[in-house]
């Protein structure tokens, strides 16, 4: 079966545009990864979960995708922040990767099939530069090698500006040596102290920029599908990637279409460590939970920017004592809201099958379809998300108030709706964990920043239970009382009494 027609908006052509393969059926996607000398912070997360639920819906529509990111492991912050520390640079990077690599695991990042690195594709980059050279679209300057931007009349069409206004708004101090000041380095000349490897042009190490063209060249070929990354990468990097891939290939080589993820604002500003904005995986992981943070970004669309909300309380002297995050908490809460639908679901398909083949209420069938046709959308995720809320509405409807339908349609319905949910919240990234786990997580991180009793709420739940065994009923309905004036939910259940912590913060 053919894979689903597509319309996704082409940063280069700045309008929605059909996707077009160079194989039918097949992507081969490239994204600019990270360039590790930090541990990663939220902001990197959104971009790697953008083009992760841009991948994940490739696949939902029926492609094969072979979705390549690289590692930025030779850079100048690497080699600052090493310079500092007294690490090896790559030393360095690789344990940053290491560590990027878990986190983005943790927010259900699928890893690449291919991750290359700077550090061992030093021949590719060579051998890439030489054809620029040899174009006539590159020159040496006593061992560093320079793009001359002049010879590549479609220069600044990405970003959508003259040459003349792209070199005034660059904050890079002008190397009189070069021809013109919006020429850029493909080889560095090797400095005291950096790490460098032989070249024709002598010993030295790679530009940011040609690392890219020759990794995705090398991985995907001269053309491929399609290209993502940051907006922030659209002016140098992505117009200098073009213009060196084409100077190295030819005109009507490299990507056929070019994605940009939006940027997430705080409170209207970008990430500034001084404006003590920037949150680390952990922090967030320990607030809400990895789930949450990527639920709260898929009901974005790709290209909106965020503005991310928080709440800081300060003490007297300024120091912050108390943060909150009330988008993410909302997420949580809408998450556990799909995982206990899930639960119901589950525990009411298992009592007694899922009413085999044969037909299910019409409102059951619509949830694939949405899904599909907001995904076909430019990749529409709020509108999956959309649907997928629908789709719970009916599943928990159809459980409390389906006894007047057919049993057997009842259970088909139900059991599509649970099988449903599951794939298109995998496009998503989310709702792929046990139901039971999610719920149990949530309430250990409500029952630490509540700081609840546990040892109380059972021992008031083992007291409720005897009482209703003795049916005295009035002192079970007291000591629900006492609970819920904890804070606490009881759920009483088929397979048992269970609790929760509510919404609701009764301090």
């Amino acid at each position: 079966m053919p894979a689903h027609p597509i319309r996704l908006y082409d940063s280069l052509h700045r309008q929605k545009v059909a996707f077009e393969p160079v194989v039918a059926d097949h992507v081969g996607m490239y994204v600019c990864g990270p360039t590790p000398y930090a541990a990663a912070h939220i902001g990197h997360v959104y971009s790697a979960v953008s083009f992760d639920t841009i991948r994940r819906g490739l696949i939902f529509l029926g492609y094969q995708v072979k979705y390549v990111r690289n590692i930025t492991d030779v850079d100048d912050k690497i080699i600052n922040r090493a310079r500092e520390t007294g690490q090896d640079p790559l030393a360095l990077s690789a344990h940053f990767t290491a560590e990027y690599n878990a986190d983005m695991a943790r927010f259900s990042v699928l890893p690449p099939d291919v991750e290359p690195t700077v550090s061992t594709h030093i021949a590719e980059i060579i051998d890439i530069t030489r054809k620029v050279i040899a174009a006539g679209k590159a020159y040496v300057v006593e061992g560093d090698v320079y793009f001359e931007v002049a010879t590549f009349p479609p220069y600044g069409r990405l970003s959508g500006q003259s040459i003349e206004d792209l070199v005034a708004g660059e904050r890079v101090a002008v190397d009189e040596r070069k021809r013109a000041p919006g020429d850029f380095a493909l080889w560095k000349a090797a400095k005291p102290g950096e790490p460098s490897w032989d070249s024709p042009w002598g010993k030295g190490r790679p530009g940011w920029h040609i690392e890219c063209s020759a990794m995705s060249a090398s991985h995907l070929g001269e053309t491929f599908d399609l290209h993502g990354g940051g907006k922030d990468l659209v002016f140098p990097h992505h117009e200098n990637e073009i213009a060196q891939s084409q100077g190295a290939h030819g005109a009507g080589t490299f990507a056929r279409h070019w994605m940009h993820n939006g940027f997430l604002n705080f409170d209207g500003e970008k990430m500034s460590r001084s404006e003590g904005n920037v949150f680390g995986c952990d922090q967030i992981v320990s607030e809400v939970g990895s789930e949450a943070l990527r639920f709260y970004f898929v009901c974005h669309h790709y290209r909106s920017p965020i503005d991310f909300e928080y709440v800081t309380t300060r003490d007297a002297a300024g120091k912050v004592v108390d943060m909150k995050f009330p988008s993410l908490e909302a997420a949580d809460r809408r998450l556990d809201y799909f995982y206990g639908t899930l639960r119901r679901i589950d525990e009411f398909v298992g009592q007694g099958g899922d009413g085999g083949e044969g037909a299910v209420v019409a409102e059951a069938e619509q949830l694939a379809v949405a899904a599909r046709d907001a995904i076909a959308d430019d990749f529409n995720a709020p509108i999956v998300m959309a649907a997928l809320g629908e789709a719970a509405r009916v599943a928990n409807r159809l459980l409390d108030e389906g006894k007047g339908i057919d049993k057997a349609v009842r259970r088909r319905s139900l059991a599509r709706l649970g099988r449903e949910l599951r794939a298109v919240g995998w496009a998503l990234g989310i709702l792929g964990g046990d139901p039971s786990g999610y719920a149990r997580g949530r309430r250990e991180r409500l029952v630490r920043k509540r700081g609840i009793d546990t040892a109380q709420v059972e021992g008031l739940l083992t007291a409720r239970g005897d009482a209703r065994k003795a049916k005295d009923f009035a002192r079970a309905d007291a000591i629900r009382g006492e609970l819920t004036a904890l804070g606490v939910e009881v759920l009483d259940t088929p397979a048992g009494t269970d609790w929760r912590i509510s919404d609701a913060d009764p301090s």
